[in-house]
């Protein structure tokens, strides 16, 4: 697939997308989490993304709702799914759901749906779930103890590019990278040349580690690893919830993960640990053998049995009077046990092993008081114990690196299933919610819906009533105010959207034509004026003229077209061997004057009969759109049982054929039936009007 042909994938993005390690692969699957992953791409442009590339993917020209209240519907039901997610990536993946009239789409989305309908929405899952979160790539990772060295100025530039989270340095000779060894703990020289050269230091030649860069820098996988660390194991714990199949073994991954702190370094390393603290504490260790010498030469000064007073002595010593002479005279002994302790101290505090020898000199054989440590044999010190450190933390990663390299994309896996599992409970959760079952879709015209309850009601949902209603070709919705026509409309164009969406429907049972185009009127508050009615009209005419536009291009092919067949144009209005249409209109009547409104609206259902388009038309004008139609139209009847207690009793299911009576003819109706408010016929004689 070729990035720059998917709609809103333009240079720049597609250079974003080529960071990827299988962008087509990503795109092809509408891998919202994959893509996300790009630089500068977001979870939501990833959807957009996502969503125009299965419309390249499908041939699909889009345009499936095509007025407001088409598109809100398909908002409604969008956001019956997104409620029941638990996290943002779910919610962004099923934007990349949505309804088609291409097969193909369709049938995929179906099968999806299948799977995830089977799903148990447990709630132990769906609390684990709540941590996993899509994995990011953390900034740049810089190191700063080792560096790479180079004699040749063209493999400089390739390790800059390759490797940029270390130093790289060119070198002429051995004495170069000697002195660079003294400057860094470790020196990885790229060139064979210096293989067998002896020189102090962690120097290491690897002509390969352009090929393998996470041997050099390891925290490039631990960085990321660390940064991600609580959304695998969030991962984890669902697939052990949910009882999936995990992409690796689940115990090993977590014990690696328990291996690496917050920062990416390694943990659980005793030695390591060692170590830090050593370089960490030497000062204060020091500091404190010194106090361990002088401490004990004081108290041995002060119990001296001399000529003079031991306090005595003490002052002239303090004062420097002779002090080599006087320790070496009178206290040699004393002063070797007291140096030996600080020594002792040394060792024993900072858990000395490989370097003792060193650790012992710091503290000198020649008598003084009071007792100094050697600074220049201290520094040596922590020279020694700082590379040591490095080295063995820079060992650790690389070990770690090594195991958790081989995971990464298991990691990735885990996180993906994880958060493609909370997808299909979602669905699941919807198909649950609201009774769902998965509709058939047929490339004949029309809908059928049994026991349909729309979710989209202010209303409870147990307490929706249940509505059967089918359709074929153009029809004319009756029914009193406030009997659910408006509603039922609703659960059509709901139902219709769904199916094409690939989704269950709520219903016990739907039938649904295959549709390219719905096309929602939502009802008009208030008389348009004349450029508004002029307006609306023209979007009539447009409607009718493209329909007979397609009719005619399929009778001159002379065959119909297959059901998949699309242009390449993005305009739902452009021609194409075959794309039914369903047109939903509540209430046109709202627009002008009932009887230019009837006149309207038998002209424009004659057009789409004519077209085998699939109508419904709510209107309160039924009988006077069937006198001033010129052909048979269909009219269909919300019935109204009657009144009681000043309250409609409807019966929600439309009945086929019958033209419901208005409310105003309910009323007149009762009080001709009451004699006694009737005793002069006048509401009788009212009552005949409706005839």
């Amino acid at each position: 697939m070729e990035l720059e042909s998917v709609p809103g994938v333009g240079a720049k993005t597609a250079a974003a997308l080529r960071e990827l390690d299988d962008p087509e692969a990503a795109l092809r699957d509408g891998d919202v989490a994959s893509l996300a992953r790009a630089p500068g791409i977001s979870e939501g442009r990833a959807a957009r993304i996502a969503r125009g590339a299965i419309r390249a993917e499908h041939d699909d020209p889009g345009g499936f709702t095509a007025t407001k209240r088409a598109r809100e519907i398909h908002e409604d039901a969008l956001a019956l799914l997104t409620d029941r997610t638990v996290t943002d990536y779910a919610a962004k993946r099923l934007e990349t759901v949505y309804p088609s009239g291409v097969r193909s789409r369709i049938e995929e989305v179906r099968a999806f749906a299948e799977s995830a309908m089977a799903r148990e929405p447990d709630p132990a899952v769906l609390d684990a779930l709540s941590a996993v979160e899509p994995l990011s790539e953390p900034g740049d990772v810089r190191v700063r103890d080792r560096c790479l060295a180079t004699r040749d100025a063209e493999r400089y530039a390739d390790a800059q590019a390759a490797i940029p989270e270390v130093s790289v340095e060119v070198v002429d000779d051995a004495r170069q990278l000697a002195e660079l060894a003294r400057s860094y703990s470790t020196v990885v020289a790229l060139d064979e040349a210096f293989a067998g050269v002896d020189i102090e230091g962690d120097v290491r030649v690897e002509p390969n580690a352009l090929e393998e860069p996470e041997s050099v820098v390891p925290e490039r996988v631990l960085t990321f690893f660390a940064s991600n660390r609580d959304r695998i194991r969030a991962a984890a714990e669902v697939h052990r919830v949910a009882d999936l199949d995990a992409s690796c073994d689940l115990e090993t991954l977590l014990s690696a993960l328990d291996q690496l702190d917050e920062d990416g370094s390694v943990s659980g390393d005793e030695e390591l640990d060692r170590l830090a603290t050593a370089v960490d504490d030497l000062d204060a260790a020091v500091s404190t053998a010194e106090s361990v010498a002088n401490d004990h030469l004081r108290e041995a000064i002060e119990e001296q049995d001399v000529t003079i007073e031991g306090t005595d002595l003490l002052s002239l010593v303090e004062r420097g009077a002779g002090v080599d002479s006087l320790l070496q005279r009178e206290l040699a002994d004393e002063y070797a046990a007291a140096v030996e302790k600080a020594r002792d101290h040394l060792v024993d505090a900072l858990a000395l092993r490989d370097m003792e020898a060193t650790a012992r000199r710091a503290f000198p054989d020649e008598p003084a008081y009071p007792v100094e440590h050697s600074e220049d044999v201290v520094a040596r010190l922590r020279e020694e114990l700082t590379a040591a450190r490095d080295q063995r933390a820079t060992r650790r990663k690389r070990e770690l690196a090594d195991d958790l390299a081989e995971m990464r994309d298991d990691a990735a896996a885990l996180v993906d299933a994880a958060l493609e599992l909370d997808v299909e409970l979602a669905i699941a959760r919807f198909a649950a919610d609201f009774d769902c079952t998965m509709p058939e879709l047929t490339e004949s015209e029309g809908v059928a819906i049994e026991g349909g309850r729309s979710p989209l009601l202010d209303v409870p949902f147990e307490d929706v009533e249940p509505v059967d209603y089918a359709v074929e070709g153009v029809t004319v919705l009756s029914g009193v105010n406030s009997g659910g026509k408006t509603s039922t409309l609703d659960l059509v164009a709901l139902v219709t959207t769904l199916a094409h969406m690939g989704l269950p429907v709520p219903a016990e049972s739907a039938r649904v034509g295959r549709v390219s185009e719905l096309h929602y009127h939502a009802k008009t508050q208030g008389t348009l004026d004349a450029g508004a009615f002029e307006a609306t009209l023209r979007e009539f005419g447009d409607l009718v003229a493209d329909v007979d536009h397609r009719s005619t291009e399929a009778d001159g092919n002379g065959a119909e077209a297959d059901g998949d067949a699309t242009t390449d144009s993005d305009d739902p209005a452009a021609g194409t061997d075959d794309r039914p249409v369903m047109v939903l209109v509540d209430e046109l009547e709202s627009i002008t004057e009932p009887g230019a409104s009837a006149k309207i609206m038998a002209g424009i259902l004659e057009a789409l009969g004519e077209r085998q388009a699939t109508a419904i038309f709510v209107s309160h004008l039924a009988r006077d759109i069937r006198e001033a139609a010129e052909t048979d139209i269909s009219i269909d009847g919300i019935e109204a049982k009657g009144l009681e207690d000043g309250e409609l009793r409807v019966e929600r299911s439309p009945v086929k054929g019958k033209l419901a009576r208005s409310t105003p003819e309910l009323i007149v109706e009762k009080l001709a039936d009451d004699g006694a408010d009737d005793a002069d016929g006048f509401y009788s004689d009212l009552l005949g009007k409706f005839e």
